[in-house]
């Protein structure tokens, strides 16, 4: 799940609700839970983070190995002090 996961803060909410709503199912299949338990009392009770959780947490660490890295070049990637923003999408350094 966690592979080309830093990327994944750029993609529409629609498609981490689909990766999400997948991952409930096969944690509910896993543990054969019935239909009244929450999915949130699932995945705490079973320490799984939640999908949108997973993408904050690596794109934080993303971010901070950019910060160290020796290339000027990719440092100057997460600059954004010159966006102009015309649509309506997340970019990994704005999940906070």
């Amino acid at each position: 799940m966690d592979h080309g996961i830093q990327v994944w803060g750029c993609a529409a909410q629609s498609i981490i609700a689909v990766i999400q709503r997948f991952q409930n199912k096969v944690l509910r299949d896993t543990v054969n839970a019935p239909w009244y338990i929450r999915n949130t009392d699932i995945h705490r009770d079973l320490n799984m983070e939640m999908v949108t959780a997973v993408i904050r947490r690596f794109a934080r660490k993303h971010e901070a190995r950019i910060h160290q890295h020796v290339n000027v070049e990719a440092i100057q990637l997460i600059d954004n002090s010159a966006l102009v923003r015309r649509l309506k999408r997340t970019k990994p350094f704005e999940l906070e």
